[in-house]
């Protein structure tokens, strides 16, 4: 039996595929583009491909995230913060809150001791503290994103950025450039007030003692060390790829909506 997750993201599309046992075995992620549906369907084909199976040998398949209302082959539908409170869950088993930050929206979720989703909280209107700000300030610094975050670890000076609007906060780069400021410090600078915009939103559900970070903003070191510097009494768990975690969650959903029906 092999269950499969499906997470269609606004930046990139993520698919899992899971056995009878649980155990991942294969995992694929795409940019999105202009169309959430061709990016769903090839993502799951290249991760059948990956295991050399076929459509007709999956189980379930449940799809999440933005765009999981158009992809015409899902067996169900969940939404994103269930799936990443699962997929945490399956993961670190201490976790009891999860900081999601993804391209264009970040949230946090309080989960139950079960893994369930108790409560959440969303930034889906502002790109605050998102993959996409700091994709932004990264081009501000003239780095890549992939370096964005070692710069910021060699910084020697605690800056502070006053504004996360990404214009204004772009202003205020160039402005702390032109007064000397180096751009380790300004990267730094950046990592912190994006890191507390999104713990922001982790205390609005009751931060426990143990977090678990997804998404792909997860991958950046210097949004990991900032979180772990702001909550020097709090457990930080970085899965080894935090942009499947919500694809995982699905999978494993569709593999418990399996035995339930059996």
């Amino acid at each position: 039996m092999i269950f499969a997750g499906l997470d269609i993201g606004s930046v990139s599309t993520k698919a899992v595929i899971i056995d009878k046992n649980k155990k991942i075995l294969y995992s694929q992620i795409l940019r999105t583009g202009a169309s959430s549906k061709k990016a769903a369907e090839e993502c799951i084909q290249l991760v059948l491909d990956k295991a050399k199976i076929s459509f007709g040998d999956i189980t379930n398949l449940i799809a999440t995230g933005y765009g999981r209302k158009i992809v015409p082959f899902k067996s169900d539908e969940v939404s994103e913060i269930s799936c990443h409170a699962r997929g945490a869950h399956f993961l670190f088993p201490d976790t009891r809150t999860v900081i999601d930050v993804g391209g264009q929206d970040s949230k946090a979720i309080r989960l139950g001791d079960s893994g369930d989703a108790v409560d959440f909280h969303m930034n889906d209107k502002c790109a605050a503290g998102t993959g996409r700000f700091l994709e932004e300030m990264a081009k501000a610094l003239d780095t890549t994103v992939e370096d964005f975050g070692r710069l910021s670890l060699e910084s020697k000076k605690n800056l502070v950025i006053s504004s996360m609007c990404a214009v204004f906060a772009e202003s205020e780069v160039v402005s702390l450039l032109a007064e000397g400021e180096t751009r380790q410090d300004v990267a730094r600078a950046l990592h912190n007030a994006a890191a507390d915009r999104v713990l922001s939103l982790a205390h609005k559900v009751r931060l426990a003692s143990a977090l678990t970070l997804t998404g792909g903003v997860g991958k950046n070191i210097g949004i990991i060390e900032a979180i772990k510097a702001k909550l020097p009494n709090i457990k930080v768990n970085i899965p080894e790829n935090p942009q499947i975690i919500g694809a995982l969650g699905a999978a494993l959903i569709a593999s418990n909506l399996a035995r339930k029906d059996a």
